[in-house]
C-alpha cells in the first residue's frame, strides 16, 4: 500500500502538515510527498491512495490545485483519497470543520473530485517572514477578524493532535479496487 501526498503551501505550514501526516502514515504504509506545483509525470499505478493539502491566501487556494484535480480527475476517482485545507480562519473553533469553513465548503461544492475524507487545519501566522505587502494585508485581515496583529509575532495555530487523528482516519479508510 503506497500513498501519494501532494501539497500546495504558501509559507510552509501546509508542507509541514503534509510531512507530519506522512510520518504518521509511515507506521503502516509507504508515502511519497511532493509539492503539487512541482510534481510531474506521476506513475499512478504505484499509488492506491492520494491525499492533497492546500493552503488559503487571500481567500483562495492556489490555482494549480484545481488545475491538478481537473487534469487528474480519473486517477483521483480510482483511489482512496483525502483533502485537507490550511487557513487562519480555522484558528476559530467554529471554522475548523469542512462544513463550517467557507473556503473548504466552497471548494468541495465546486470540485468535480469528492475525496473520501476531508479536514481543515489552522495554519501559522509568521509576520516577520512575510514580505511587506503580505504583512500589511494579513494584518488588515486579522484586525477585521479579531486576530493577532503584532508584526513581530509568530503564532502557530495548528492542532497537531487533530492532524494526527486525521492521518489515522485516512489510514483506516478501506481501499478502492482498481
Amino acid at each position: 500500500m503506497k500513498t501519494l501526498i501532494l501539497f500546495s503551501s504558501r509559507d510552509g505550514q501546509t508542507r509541514e502538515i503534509a510531512s507530519y501526516i506522512a510520518s504518521v502514515l509511515k507506521e503502516g504504509m509507504e508515502c511519497d510527498v511532493f509539492n503539487i506545483l512541482r510534481v510531474e509525470n506521476i506513475v499512478w499505478s504505484q499509488y492506491d491512495r492520494v491525499l492533497i493539502g492546500a493552503s488559503i491566501r487571500y481567500g483562495h487556494f492556489h490555482p494549480a490545485v484545481t488545475k491538478f484535480i481537473k487534469h487528474h480527475l480519473y486517477e483521483l476517482q480510482q483511489r482512496t483519497s483525502g483533502f485537507f485545507s490550511v487557513n487562519l480562519t480555522a484558528r476559530k473553533a467554529e471554522k475548523r470543520m469542512p462544513q463550517t469553513n467557507a473556503y473548504t465548503r466552497k471548494f468541495l461544492l465546486r470540485s468535480p473530485w469528492q475525496p473520501n475524507c476531508c479536514a481543515v487545519f489552522a495554519g501559522a501566522l509568521r509576520y516577520p517572514r512575510y514580505p511587506w505587502f503580505d504583512r500589511i494585508m494579513i494584518q488588515l485581515i486579522m484586525r477585521m477578524t479579531g486576530g493577532e496583529t503584532d508584526p513581530a509575532k509568530e503564532v502557530e495555530y495548528t492542532d497537531w493532535a487533530k492532524v494526527k487523528r486525521f492521518a489515522n482516519e485516512f489510514a483506516q479508510l478501506s481501499g478502492k479496487s482498481q
